[in-house]
């Protein structure tokens, strides 16, 4: 009887915490005050702007992925120039080759895929898969973070010196960047952004 109390009481303890690590869908914050590793750090908010560009990019109609802004969308007599404005595909292959560019640089690792290939596609499910595969690379080049090699200087022909924490972090903001504009695309096109349906 003793022993199924002991049990029973073991088990009943566990249950707060299995709750508390699905509300955080599996896995469970650093305390406050304790020391992240750049990985941790790092890749939490790799994976922040990749659910919410691929939210995006899966959003948008195939047939909008030709989309770019235009001056016949705006006031008349506008003085700006469009012709040169990248089409909703283009945001995303950017955004791929931008990830394989920043992350080989922080990792060394040689990329598996055709990187100059990406610029050309245009069908939604190339473009989509294209933007993720560019995503898993840069995890994988994020797990090569450490304490030691973090801030690093190294060779990068981004303006400033960089380190591989600095372009990795630099790597997220461009991202982010380009996830601003295509959100206005998703809006002109009567799409609302899903990390914004929430």
């Amino acid at each position: 009887m003793r022993i199924r109390l002991v049990a029973a009481c073991c088990f009943l303890s566990m249950i707060p915490l299995g709750a508390a690590a699905q509300m955080n869908g599996g896995t469970q914050s650093p305390a406050i005050g304790s020391t992240a590793t750049p990985v941790s750090a790092f890749d939490s908010q790799l994976s922040l702007i990749e659910g919410e560009m691929m939210g995006a990019v899966k959003a948008m109609p195939a047939d909008k992925f030709a989309f770019a802004p235009s001056a016949a969308i705006f006031a008349p007599g506008q003085k700006t120039e469009f012709a040169t404005v990248r089409t909703f595909a283009q945001q995303a292959t950017h955004v791929a080759e931008a990830n394989y560019f920043f992350y080989n640089i922080v990792s060394g690792i040689k990329p598996d895929v055709d990187v100059k290939s990406i610029e050309k596609l245009t069908a939604k499910d190339d473009v989509v898969a294209a933007l993720a595969g560019s995503f898993a690379y840069a995890h994988k080049a994020i797990a090569t973070l450490t304490p030691a090699n973090s801030f690093e200087v190294i060779k990068s022909p981004e303006p400033g010196f960089q380190t591989r924490a600095t372009l990795a972090s630099f790597g997220v903001a461009h991202a982010f960047d380009h996830y601003g504009q295509m959100v206005e695309y998703l809006r002109m096109n009567g799409v609302v952004p899903p990390a914004s349906a929430k």
